[in-house]
């Protein structure tokens, strides 16, 4: 790739974070070269220190970067999402499944390259992920409380919730058979009808 000639440092940044986010998915963080990204980003190896303190620093910086927003686009759809518990469990796996499909680069990393964080960035990591499998704990209290769901565990149910959803970060493809809105509707009433209470009707 070509240098970026008079491009500012915020838009090397972004581009680094774009280039390391493809290698890493590709070929895994231990292979990643920073030479390899400085390389396809259009600078000199030794400038790439400009941007990032290290190549740990900058696997921790993405998946902190991926965490926080799915964090803040989760709280956004829970917000828009009606008042009931089960109006609001909807919303959360609807939108848990299609961030998941137009992020799979991101999901990926951020799932199958912990073991490669030092044990402060994963600390700091596993606290983000902690958060957002709260706020599903949270609504699986709620419509157990209301009595729309028939919970034995809720964190363990949050668990294979959470495994299952995320699984289609591995297998989606844009051009496959069934779009979008029907794979969310698909997971939704997967996840929804395991959980709800015999005779409960659908939100």
């Amino acid at each position: 790739m070509a240098r970026i000639t008079g491009s500012s440092g915020a838009r090397t940044a972004v581009a680094i974070r774009h280039a390391a986010t493809r290698q890493i998915h590709r070929q895994g963080f231990a292979a990643m070269n920073l030479r390899d990204l400085a390389a396809e980003v259009g600078i000199q190896p030794s400038s790439l220190y400009n941007h990032i303190r290290s190549k740990q620093a900058l696997l921790a910086d993405l998946m902190q970067a991926h965490m926080e927003a799915l964090l803040a686009s989760t709280d956004a759809a829970l917000e828009a999402a009606g008042p009931t518990p089960m109006e609001r469990l909807r919303a959360f796996i609807g939108h848990h499944v299609l961030y998941h499909m137009e992020r799979r680069e991101e999901v990926y990393i951020a799932n199958f390259e912990l073991r490669a964080l030092d044990a402060p960035n994963y600390a700091r990591i596993v606290a983000l992920r902690s958060a957002y499998e709260q706020r599903l704990v949270a609504l699986l209290e709620a419509g157990a409380d209301a009595g729309a769901l028939a919970i034995e565990d809720v964190r363990v149910t949050a668990f294979a919730l959470l495994a299952m959803l995320t699984g289609i970060c591995t297998w989606y493809r844009p051009n496959g058979r069934l779009d979008k809105a029907r794979l969310v509707a698909l997971h939704t009433d997967l996840a929804l009808d395991g959980l709800r209470r015999r005779g409960q009707s659908k939100p």
